[in-house]
């Protein structure tokens, strides 16, 4: 269980990681060490996971993302197909789902061309994948964390 103190933790370094212990400290009117423990034991309770940069891929050069739902020839194939996925490192996210797709997974290539390639010579030959939907985002409005 996480208290309020652990919530605002999150919630600061959530709007900024790169805000320090004793800053963190003085805004909730607590020691830099209480701040330390706590982030500590938020990480190793697995809240926490990690510190991200935040890039923008189209300053990168990386002018489309879309996401792509494949439906697979049998569900046992899902850690096959999953593992092959995965090694594209084309593909941000992959996500296990119901409904109409087995995996929905996000890519960002540069062009529609290396889209074009990306869904000819690397997804859709792989072997479990038996059809494929390609949804082209336009912009991304809203991008946030869940909020504590």
């Amino acid at each position: 269980m996480i208290d309020n103190l652990d919530k605002a933790i999150i919630s600061t370094l959530q709007d900024n990681a790169r805000i320090s212990y004793a800053e963190i400290a003085k805004q909730h009117s607590v020691s830099p060490a209480t701040i330390h423990v706590r982030v500590e034991k938020l990480r190793q309770a697995g809240i926490i996971t990690g510190t991200h940069v935040h890039v923008d891929a189209r300053k990168l050069g990386y002018d489309v993302c879309c996401f792509i739902g494949i439906n697979l020839a049998r569900a046992g194939d899902y850690p096959s197909a999953l593992a092959q996925l995965n090694a594209l490192p084309e593909v941000v996210e992959a996500h296990y789902t119901t409904g109409q797709y087995s995996i929905f997974i996000k890519v960002m290539v540069r062009s529609i061309d290396d889209l074009q390639n990306l869904l000819i010579n690397k997804i859709q030959p792989i072997e479990e994948i038996q059809a494929t939907e390609t949804l082209i985002s336009l912009q991304q409005p809203i991008m946030r964390q869940i909020q504590v």
